[in-house]
């Protein structure tokens, strides 16, 4: 049997495989020429039946495309809060729409249209292929969802003039039919007619009339080159752009540039319009918590398109809580009444999320909506700004997360980093250095340059990777901001900046942000319903806690924010909290979290100006986010954060020690004290060498040993001279606090038992009964000077003389009547003593005051610092009395200093008591009534230097004036 090929060429038997590819086109080329051209034909062929079908199967049906305007009847879709109860926005159908004919619009518009949506539009037969086929790869890569892709103008006016937006090969087939007889049936200049007619420019607002007169209170025929490339930019995504200036004027300056390289517009004018400003007229219309809404409405267009949105009946139960809505918006529009002219400022946000679902409980864009001189419109949670020192939190973490601990110790110090333009170096708000401090109180304290060190321990690549993973999107560019970025050098949203302390307030697990939580189609159909999530873990929970038990350590910030009641706590319940503030007071921030609860505040200005001096986080935002707070969790359960188990790593400077030895020295002799040492003479010294943390931890491998050669790392030797500059430079009062220094091989000669004085008393004799007044008779030998002879009754000083053979004693109006045990002590020059105890009675009655210190208590060590003491006296009668004083007497010294002298306004007085030198004081309270003076019982107290050794760190040196912050 003879064979042929497809051409009816004869084949050759010995063949006998097959013919190859070759020959099932033939063997000559003039075969392979006419039979590939008879298969492209029966493809032609094929495709133009199967189109012809698909056009008889889904044509019959199609509207008349000279009913585009005719639209089918609307349903409104309404947004409700989280319990569908209240209505926060109707999307009512009613359209805003006035029909232009194209020769009233201008050329302009026109082109800006064109160039914004479908720059092939003159040349194409109403598809864009490329888009189809792009279109068509989307659906295979995804698995048969049928993804949005690029369209022409005529297929944009099908899709929002006839079709649904329904989202099927079916809906898209019918779409191409369309298109391809609207553009047989019509001119190009009719279908542009007909789209900027019919086309969503947002709200209300259907075609570029009613747009023109909305946004810019003119007739479309009057735009400017700018005002037509932003309108012409609108209909891509309005709820977002409407929104977002700074997105918008994105696209606007696009168009503009497109239509210079399509040849609409001279370059020179396009750079004019790029250089004006976007501004909107105001949004009409009113809605509960609008920012938030329009938000909402942005994500349903996308997901299930705009008219659907506008004319589907939807009804959308969103994540928001009513109750939580209107206290936001009461402390944004409070804050900003209160003290925003003082501070400068006028606008602010506030966004508040659940940290177990990340569900967004509240959202304030701004404090007025409509008010446009804020740009009230513009959603600041969802904007780029600067977070200040809002982000140092999350750069701690990171290094908890690497093995550092809040006790580490890092050397506040003036220090240079490096760098271009003589380098580096941040200064702390207040111009002050701490020395060594712990970790906890460096974040407490929002000090400067730990936090850069800190960054630079953790390394930059794995901060911003760390920063990723709790959810932050906009990650911050490494080669801008450097180290910087630790004092919010990058730029976060307000609304991510709340998911990354959700993800810290949620034990370290992620979740994905929600803002609604059911959608439900005019039918009754669920469209989508959001399901309870484990979220994803991105953080060891542990670490999560030890964070959150720094953050709500109010007293580790003390020395910085002052007392302990300031506007970073809540009065019933612990709370994790952090200020920031830029340093051109353009960014003030606060944001914090309870478990089940967190809240981010921004203040500043929408145009961006700087506000006044003082404007920092803890002054501006602060008492938003601390009103919101109160007023959200009140009536709600109490919750501790979990215990955080703080890891000691068996190193002095991650367990809170500077490498070295405390020792007692005896200042008199210089030696080791012993065990007779008076406490006047004992001082507490740290001997050792100070070196920063890059001495002892090797950043790649911080648990590890320490580094072998640690000059190496190219921060090493400016750390090492800053903190050598500070250890050598004398304080205030002229000691070298952090002086290096040797311990001592010999024990004190001067405090011993041969030099104790000898000591005879005379009068009084035991048993003796004494006056009010007596005389005391005594003799004195010393080895050294004789300083002094103190008199105390039960243990309480009385009196101090200054002569050996004693003087005369009056007894203060505390001591009663009665039985009592008198000592006399005799010091020398360097406190060596000797005492003699005596019985005696007292006769005549004291007058003791009923006023009672009961802080400080008897006894009580108190370490001198920056900040006041609070003494606390109970003051019974307090309105019968005429006045009330305070004193307090150096024991050592018997200097008096009044503390206090006033007319007491209630049972309990508080007084600050500026700490003096460190001594042992004797604190009484006196009491005038009716001209008479009485006095409380004493209360002896002890004040010492700050401990410099030990755990953790303590050291704050006195300012020598108020610190102004910028935590």
């Amino acid at each position: 049997m003879q064979k042929y090929s497809l051409g009816g060429g004869k084949q050759s038997a010995h063949h006998k495989k097959g013919p190859g590819l070759l020959g099932v086109f033939g063997r000559t080329k003039g075969e392979i020429l006419w039979n590939v051209g008879l298969l492209a034909g029966i493809m032609v062929l094929f495709a133009a039946l199967f189109f012809g079908a698909l056009f008889v199967v889904y044509g019959r049906d199609l509207p008349n495309p000279n009913s585009l305007v005719a639209r089918e009847i609307s349903q409104s879709t309404k947004i409700y809060d989280r319990t569908g109860t209240h209505l926060l926005y109707e999307i009512a159908p009613d359209e805003k729409r006035t029909l232009v004919p194209i020769e009233k619009i201008p050329k302009i518009m026109q082109e800006a249209t064109i160039t914004a949506e479908d720059r092939g539009f003159y040349t194409h037969g109403g598809l864009s292929f490329t888009g189809i086929a792009r279109g068509g790869v989307r659906y295979v890569l995804s698995f048969g969802r049928l993804k949005q892709s690029g369209s022409t103008i005529t297929q944009q006016l099908v899709k929002n003039a006839i079709l649904t937006n329904e989202k099927s090969v079916a809906r898209k087939a019918k779409e191409i039919i369309l298109s391809l007889a609207i553009e047989q049936r019509f001119s190009k200049e009719q279908i542009l007619q007909m789209y900027l007619n019919e086309i969503g420019y947002g709200g209300v607002n259907y075609g570029v009339e009613a747009a023109a007169q909305t946004y810019f209170g003119k007739t479309v025929t009057d735009v400017t080159l700018a005002e037509a490339a932003t309108l012409a930019g609108l209909p891509n995504r309005p709820s977002v752009l409407l929104q977002n200036p700074e997105l918008l004027k994105q696209r606007r300056d696009w168009i503009l540039d497109g239509m210079v390289d399509q040849g609409y517009a001279a370059k020179d004018d396009a750079e004019k319009a790029k250089a004006e400003p976007v501004v909107l007229k105001s949004i009409s219309g009113s809605m509960e918590a609008p920012h938030f809404v329009l938000w909402v409405r942005s994500q349903l267009e996308d997901k299930y398109g705009t008219a659907a949105v506008e004319r589907g009946g939807l009804r959308v139960t969103t994540t928001l809580d009513y109750d939580k809505q209107k206290a936001a918006e009461e402390a944004v529009k409070n804050g900003v009444s209160t003290v925003g002219v003082r501070y400068g400022f006028k606008n602010s946000g506030l966004v508040s999320l659940d940290p177990k679902t990340d569900e967004i409980l509240a959202m304030v864009g701004s404090p007025d909506f409509k008010n446009n001189e804020i740009a009230g419109q513009v959603n600041v949670t969802l904007q780029h700004l600067q977070p200040g020192s809002s982000i140092k939190p999350i750069i701690y973490t990171a290094a908890f997360e690497k093995g550092y601990t809040p006790n580490t110790v890092i050397w506040d110090v003036a220090t240079n980093f490096g760098g271009a333009n003589g380098g580096y170096e941040p200064k702390n708000y207040n111009g002050h250095f701490n020395g060594p401090v712990s970790m906890r109180k460096a974040l407490q304290g929002s000090l400067n340059i730990p936090a850069v060190k800190t960054l630079y321990m953790v390394g930059i690549d794995d901060a911003i990777s760390f920063m990723t993973r709790l959810g932050y999107t906009t990650v911050f560019n490494k080669d801008r901001v450097g180290l910087s970025m630790v004092l919010g050098g990058g730029e976060v949203t307000p609304l991510e900046h709340a998911r990354a302390y959700a993800t810290l307030a949620n034990g370290g697990v992620r979740q994905e942000i929600v803002s609604v939580l059911k959608v439900v189609d005019a039918t009754g159909a669920t469209l989508e319903e959001t399901k309870p999530s484990e979220g994803t873990r991105v953080l060891d929970a542990n670490v999560a806690a030890i964070t959150a038990n720094v953050l709500s350590d109010n007293a580790a910030r003390q020395y910085v924010f002052g007392t302990l009641a300031n506007n970073l706590i809540l009065p019933d319940r612990p709370v994790a909290v952090k200020t920031g503030t830029t340093n051109n007071n353009k960014d003030a921030w606060t944001a914090g979290y309870t478990p089940s609860l967190v809240a981010v505040v921004w203040v500043g200005n929408a145009n961006g100006t700087a506000m006044k001096e003082g404007a920092d986080g803890s002054v501006v935002a602060a008492p938003i986010w601390q009103q919101y707070m109160k007023a959200a969790t009140k009536g709600t359960p109490v919750e501790a954060f979990p215990k955080a188990e703080i890891p000691i790593r068996n190193k002095p400077m991650f367990d809170g020690q500077l490498p070295g030895t405390d020792v007692v020295i005896d200042t008199a002799s210089g030696k080791l004290a012993t065990d007779r040492t008076p406490a006047r003479f004992r001082e507490d010294k740290f001997c050792g060498e100070y070196h920063d943390l890059l001495y002892y931890v090797d950043r790649a491998d911080p648990l590890g040993p320490a580094p072998i050669n640690p000059s190496r790392d190219a921060m090493f030797n400016s750390w090492e001279a800053g903190v050598k500059a500070f250890t050598s430079t004398p304080a205030a009062d002229g000691a070298t606090t952090f002086a290096a220094c040797d311990v001592p091989t010999e024990s004190d000669d001067i405090h011993t038992l041969e030099h104790e004085p000898k000591l005879e008393v005379s009068s009084p004799l035991s048993g003796d009964h004494l006056g009010r007044t007596f005389t005391l008779a005594s003799s004195v030998t010393t080895s050294y000077a004789f300083d002094r002879l103190e008199v105390s009754i039960d243990g309480q000083q009385v009196a101090t003389l200054r002569i050996a053979t004693g003087g005369a004693v009056n007894l203060p109006s505390w001591v009663e009547q009665g039985s009592h045990t008198l000592l006399v002590t005799a010091y020398d020059q360097f406190d060596n003593s000797k005492s003699v105890s005596l019985s005696i009675s007292v006769d005549a009655p004291g007058a003791t005051s009923k006023a009672k210190i009961v802080s400080p208590i008897a006894n009580q060590e108190i370490f001198r610092t920056a900040e006041p003491f609070d003494v606390a006296i109970e003051v019974p009668g307090y309105k019968d009395l005429e006045a009330v004083r305070v004193r307090a007497t150096n024991v050592w010294t018997g200097v008096v200093t009044t503390i206090y002298d006033g007319k007491p306004s209630g049972g309990v007085l508080a007084i600050k008591w500026t700490l003096p030198e460190p001594g042992v004081y004797q604190l009484v309270a006196v009491t005038v009534k009716s001209g008479v003076s009485s006095e409380s019982s004493p209360v002896t107290v002890t004040v010492k230097k700050p401990k410099i050794g030990g755990v953790p760190i303590e050291v704050v040196a006195p300012p020598v004036t108020p610190p102004v912050t910028k935590p």
